[in-house]
């Protein structure tokens, strides 16, 4: 997929556990790991617009786009 999640990433920055961000975000702990795994095939503006204000971020800060043919010959 070429999209990357880096929700981990702003989480170690910020310091906040998965539990703090799923209280802060109001959603499951098992929706927030899904999307942190890079497992979910989608997100809704209203999530990500939550944890950009809980985090202090971006929405490019969690969201990478990554080509397919860079992906490949970067290996």
């Amino acid at each position: 997929m070429p999209i990357i999640v880096n929700l981990d990433v702003m989480m170690a920055k910020r310091k906040i556990s998965l539990n703090e961000l799923s209280e802060r975000v109001d959603l499951t702990l098992s929706n927030l790991s899904i999307l942190k795994t890079g497992k979910a095939k989608a997100i809704r503006f209203s999530t990500l617009d939550a944890i950009c204000k809980a985090l202090d971020c971006q929405p490019g800060d969690i969201l990478e786009y990554v080509n397919d043919k860079e992906k490949t010959t970067n290996r």
